[in-house]
């Protein structure tokens, strides 16, 4: 799977209405075939960052930057952000969340 982490620095006057901002491109990303996951988080450290965790089977990730919703957030988040999200793309086995055996609940 293509595991992606991106961190968005959002402009303050837009942090507490990212998820709003960011709903529609959201909803569409998570109905493309091929996506495992497309999770939106609020930093804890600062109340203008979010970081998205996202995955893809295979090669699905190139589908998914080449979608109309894709250039439509390209067009509109921008215009939201102190500077340019940061992200960290890799390919790892498997498709499923595995289990943290460290902390294991009983």
């Amino acid at each position: 799977m293509i595991a992606i982490t991106a961190r968005f620095r959002v402009r303050p006057e837009d942090a507490d209405r990212w998820p709003e901002i960011v709903r529609d491109f959201t909803e569409a990303t998570r109905a493309e075939p091929g996506n495992l996951w497309f999770d939106w988080s609020r930093s804890l450290d600062d109340p203008n960052e979010y970081v998205l965790l996202e995955a893809f089977k295979d090669d699905a990730a190139e589908a998914h930057v080449g979608s109309e919703h894709f250039k439509q957030a390209q067009r509109d988040l921008p215009p939201h952000l102190v500077e340019t999200p940061r992200i960290i793309n890799t390919t790892v086995p498997g498709e499923q969340w595995s289990e943290l055996g460290e902390l294991a609940v009983d």
